[in-house]
């Protein structure tokens, strides 16, 4: 896969996965390539722990997919700031 391509389902990843998520999302395309990118070695690494390859692009597509849904997750458990306990 090259740059363009990593970048490019990176990019629609990340923008289903903040679609997906409950909480509100702020960040434009920018924000949604970042945690794309991320969630792409997120879901790479956790598909390779349970013995799953891809070698098409819709299965890529989807492993970044999880990847990022975890990556938001983890995101709004731990380190995002609750505004009800100002």
């Amino acid at each position: 896969m090259n740059l363009l391509t990593f970048l490019l389902v990176g990019l629609v990843a990340g923008s289903v996965a903040k679609m997906i998520t409950p909480q509100k999302e702020r960040g434009g395309w920018l924000s949604s390539l970042g945690i794309g990118v991320v969630g792409s070695f997120v879901g790479g690494f956790a598909a390779g722990l349970v013995g799953i390859q891809s070698n098409n692009l819709i299965g890529t597509l989807f492993i970044t997919l999880l990847g990022s849904i975890i990556v938001l997750f983890i995101y709004h458990r731990f380190f995002s700031s609750s505004k009800g306990s100002q």
